[in-house]
């Protein structure tokens, strides 16, 4: 009925909402919603502006890749759908770019190892880490030997073979949460998380000995590779540079005595 009487009061009935004023409403809320997603972005674009470091770049587009997305269930208006899609396409794109970038400066080209800035990044995260949570820290330091009589002899081809090889192995061996860097021509940096000494210099061992036992064959001749290795455990507050120049003290030690050796720094 359109109307009623109650105790004697005449009661109109509410008129249901019309179609154009709940559009009206959606368009209102979307338009909130849109405000606030551009107001984050642009946060976002400031804090970009404002640092130099990709990884940190790429977080805070994974945050804006987040609010993008979740701009989706706003509403269902096409145009506004589409919007939201274009945006979602460029900041993937984006992402994935610098991502791209990220591992390509901290990459060596021709190992697949870090190279010495992504090491030295990886050992400033990973000593940070390892002062909160209390748990050791091992590095090993790895110097090829006779890299030069190598070159000289074979050529320079034939020791960037040595080089892949070498890291190809260590990668085929170690942990996944372990990592290793070129930390020089034919000098590499190990780093050991979550490591004791005696674990470290264990899987500086166990490398050794997979690198003895798969020597670089061409034709019918065998190039049998071997290294020395300083390992040193992190001190609490050492800094990565005294953690290095141990390593590297034990590293020479281990040239002086004969090669293919592991020394334990003081």
């Amino acid at each position: 009925m359109a109307n009623e009487k109650t105790r004697g009061v005449l009661r109109l009935a509410t008129p249901p909402r019309s179609k154009h004023a709940a559009r009206a409403g959606r368009e209102r809320r979307l338009s909130a919603e849109t405000d606030e997603y551009y107001h984050r972005i642009k946060n976002y674009a400031q804090q970009i502006r404002e640092t130099s470091d990709i990884g940190d770049i790429i977080a805070i587009l994974d945050q804006a890749l987040g609010q993008t997305r979740a701009l989706h269930t706003a509403d269902e208006v096409a145009i506004a759908r589409r919007q939201v899609s274009t945006a979602e396409q460029r900041i993937e794109q984006l992402k994935s770019e610098l991502e791209l970038v990220n591992k390509l400066v901290r990459e060596d080209s021709l190992t697949g190892a870090l190279n010495r800035r992504g090491v030295d990044d990886a050992l400033v995260r990973e000593a940070a880490r390892t002062e909160r949570n209390g748990k050791p820290l091992c590095i090993a330091l790895i110097d090829i030997d006779n890299f030069k009589t190598i070159n000289d002899s074979f050529g320079h081809q034939v020791g960037d073979i040595v080089l892949v090889h070498l890291v190809a192995i260590i990668k085929e061996t170690i942990r996944t949460n372990d990592l290793i860097g070129r930390y020089g021509g034919e000098e590499f940096l190990l780093l050991l998380p979550d490591s004791r000494i005696d674990e470290a210099t264990a899987v500086t061992a166990r490398l050794q000995r997979e690198l003895a036992d798969k020597p670089i064959a061409w034709g019918k001749r065998e190039l049998r590779v071997t290294f020395s290795a300083g390992v040193a455990v992190r001190r609490p507050g050492e800094s990565e540079t005294a953690l290095i120049h141990r390593a590297d003290q034990a590293l020479y030690e281990a040239k002086r005595v004969g090669k293919d050796r592991i020394i334990v720094a003081a």
